[in-house]
């Protein structure tokens, strides 16, 4: 569920989406990520992950050291109980790239995907993956307002690290996106296949609406506002079109499933939303209780 720079095999994908309103940063969206990555290349690798932003800072993901099983512990509220592009020359590079360290990664952030390749000289020696210009390109050409975040990781790193956990300003606020786009061999992705999917997307949504998450590690104070108390998602399996998955919302209706692409977009599964336990239905109903209209009982 993500594309990498060479030849990569990643299990065990788990990717959220949710919209917070920041008491400091306003509405924003959060988007986490995990994976157990296996480098299949003798040398460096980096996996790219494409960001639907209005500008990106390193400030912005977050530190998860500490909380590892967020992600996980997303992926137990809502598991069932008990518990080719022809090579061309890319377009000139624009926008700014910053670099930083995050976790077993080394983050190149681009404004502009086609600047990643200049940049690679200043990344360590042990994760600097090869140019790939045909690839950056795609980018360019595919999402070229969107950020992207290229993570590198060498050899001895190729494991399950902690999750990818970042806020952003939304170019598409009424929409979820969560990336998802599949090339496991440091080719270009082509969008006109389909890819073999096994991984869970989850969508964060309101109060009144999924299942409540338990966070086992306690997360800190400035993580714990970035995460969602109830979520709704499920696993997709099997083959679909290559894409993103794109969650819409109307309304207090739980998010549609999308898979998109530039080729085509297919509707997943109109509800997500698991059936309310008992307890839940009475909740529900309760809080409606409490929003009734006040009767006026003085004497007239």
């Amino acid at each position: 569920m993500c594309v990498a720079a060479a030849p990569a095999r990643f299990t065990g994908t788990t990717v959220y989406v949710g919209s917070v309103n920041h008491e400091r940063h306003g509405l924003v969206h959060v988007l986490g990520y995990q994976n157990t990555a296996r480098n299949l290349t003798s040398g460096p690798n980096a996996m790219l992950l494409h960001l639907p932003a209005i500008g990106m800072q390193p400030n912005q993901f977050l530190d998860t050291s500490t909380c590892r099983h967020i992600l996980d512990d997303m992926v137990s509220a809502l598991r069932p109980k008990p518990r080719s592009l022809a090579r061309f020359r890319g377009p000139v590079a624009a926008g700014r790239v910053q670099i930083f360290e995050h976790d077993i990664y080394t983050v190149i952030l681009a404004e502009d995907p086609v600047a990643i390749p200049s940049s690679l000289q200043k990344i360590e020696k042990r994760k600097r993956i090869a140019e790939n210009s045909e690839l950056f390109a795609f980018y360019s050409k595919y999402s070229p307002k969107y950020p992207v975040a290229l993570c590198c990781f060498d050899n001895a790193d190729a494991a399950r690290a902690s999750p990818i956990l970042l806020w952003y300003k939304p170019l598409h606020p009424n929409e979820f996106a969560a990336p998802a786009i599949d090339s496991h061999t440091g080719s270009a992705p082509d969008l006109s296949a389909h890819v073999l999917v096994d991984h869970w997307v989850i969508f964060g949504c309101d109060d009144a609406l999924g299942t409540g998450v338990w966070y086992q590690d306690n997360p800190p104070d400035e993580v714990r506002p970035f995460l969602p108390r109830r979520v709704v998602g499920r696993q997709f399996s099997g083959k679909f079109p290559n894409g993103d998955f794109i969650g819409t919302k109307a309304g207090s209706e739980s998010p549609t499933f999308l898979r998109r692409s530039p080729v085509k977009e297919v509707r997943m599964v109109d509800q997500v939303n698991p059936k309310p336990s008992r307890m839940e239905k009475l909740g529900r109903r309760f809080r409606q209780w409490l929003k009734r209209p006040k009767e006026n009982s003085g004497a007239t």
